[in-house]
């Protein structure tokens, strides 16, 4: 008896204590859905510890100290510190990693085109992040957000959406490089097991998220990886190059030594900060900065709108809370990928937070067990702060 009154405050009071500091019942949500939402968050952006390696790798020297195992640990190391510090300090549900776009620029601009070395373009990307860290700080990065009319941040966030989407579709040759500059598949077709598999797990994350599935994007990846998994097995396909336009994008999908091993961290440190003023120049470094900086400032603008309007965490001015300090862990994290030598972090995704909005059944508004079909009043009063989707009606006679 005494035991059980010690101990069921302690479980409660934990729970109470976390639910409170980052606001989650408040927001609409629940710890296991949290949870759920951050396993699925993982898988979604775990490909950026395989597409970074291979971006960056271009840019290191064939037997340098660094290596491509040591660029996807330090990716690792960087983004899960970043994003935790993003969830305590600022309560945000943003993840960080590796932007994709940036170490391109690192690998084929900085390094292959302007003749710097490793560490002296991690040093470019580590003067960004000071850079706008200190705008944070005079309060001028916070007012030009502010500033933005929210049109033009949805606009932001539907561009960065589109990037994402055409990166996915080139490494799935779905879109390949033509003559409009892209086609659609091999001659207009598609062809090979790779699109097959990439058309199965889409349509099954559409399907899925139609039918108000739970977890509908994390059934939809592994789903497609064991799929990808067990054709590899039966059929053996190579990655893509000329003589094999039907390969694997990216990576084989099949498991080659162990699955087990110790972080090489060979990339942590290995920056140069003054190296490249002295090869190219105080003019070009400040203009490569600032070119940086543009790129990283409104890519975390647009990911900020985005995951606050799908979780209802923006004010009516379409500014989310606590914004200082989520443009300060922004600031931080690309400081850290300079200086962590995997290039600049920044705001990458997040689950959907799980607001009344959020969580609403998905037009169309029928249900299959009705036989006939009756639609909501929609749009709803003009009364009402912020409008709703229609409710999914009733059926009386599915009941009865």
């Amino acid at each position: 008896m005494n035991t059980q009154e010690k101990t069921a405050p302690s479980r409660g009071g934990f729970t109470q204590s976390l639910d409170s500091f980052f606001q989650i019942s408040k927001r609409g949500s629940t710890i296991g859905r949290e949870i759920r939402g951050g396993i699925v968050t993982f898988f979604a952006m775990a490909y950026i510890l395989v597409v970074n390696p291979l971006i960056l790798g271009k840019a290191i020297p064939e037997d340098g100290p660094i290596t491509t195992q040591g660029i996807a640990a330090g990716t690792a190391l960087v983004a899960g510190i970043m994003t935790i510090l993003m969830g305590v300090v600022a309560n945000y549900p943003l993840a960080l990693a590796a932007g994709l776009g940036l170490n391109a620029v690192v690998a084929f601009t900085l390094v292959g085109g302007a003749g710097l070395s490793y560490g002296e373009a991690m040093g470019v990307i580590a003067w960004e992040g000071i850079l706008i860290f200190l705008l944070v700080l005079t309060g001028f990065r916070e007012a030009v957000f502010r500033a933005v009319p929210p049109a033009l941040k949805t606009a932001i966030t539907v561009g960065l959406g589109l990037f994402v989407s055409l990166i996915g579709l080139v490494n799935a040759g779905i879109v390949r490089t033509g003559a409009t500059p892209v086609q659609f598949g091999i001659s207009g077709s598609l062809d090979g097991w790779p699109a097959l598999v990439f058309v199965f797990g889409l349509f099954l994350m559409i399907i899925l998220h139609v039918r108000g599935v739970k977890g509908a994007v994390l059934i939809s990846i592994v789903a497609s990886t064991v799929m990808a998994v067990i054709v590899q097995f039966f059929v053996g396909i190579k990655l893509i190059s000329e003589t094999n336009p039907t390969g694997w994008g990216k990576t084989v999908p099949e498991l080659t030594g162990s699955p087990i091993a110790v972080p090489i961290f060979n990339t942590l440190g290995k920056v140069d900060l003054f190296g490249g003023f002295g090869k190219l120049g105080v003019v070009s470094i400040i203009l490569l900065v600032f070119s940086l900086m543009l790129a990283d400032f409104f890519d975390t603008m647009g990911t900020m709108v985005a995951v606050g309007a799908e979780g209802d965490l923006l004010d009516k001015d379409g500014n989310p809370p606590k914004t200082r300090q989520i443009l300060i862990i922004d600031s931080l994290a690309a400081v850290a990928g300079g200086v962590g030598g995997v290039s600049s972090n920044t705001s990458t995704s997040s689950p959907r937070r799980a607001s009344p909005r959020a969580l609403a059944p998905a037009w169309p508004p029928w249900s299959p067990a009705c036989s006939s079909f009756s639609r909501p009043s929609w749009p709803p009063s003009s009364s009402s702060s912020r409008p709703s989707p229609p409710p999914r009606p009733s059926c009386s006679s599915a009941t009865s």
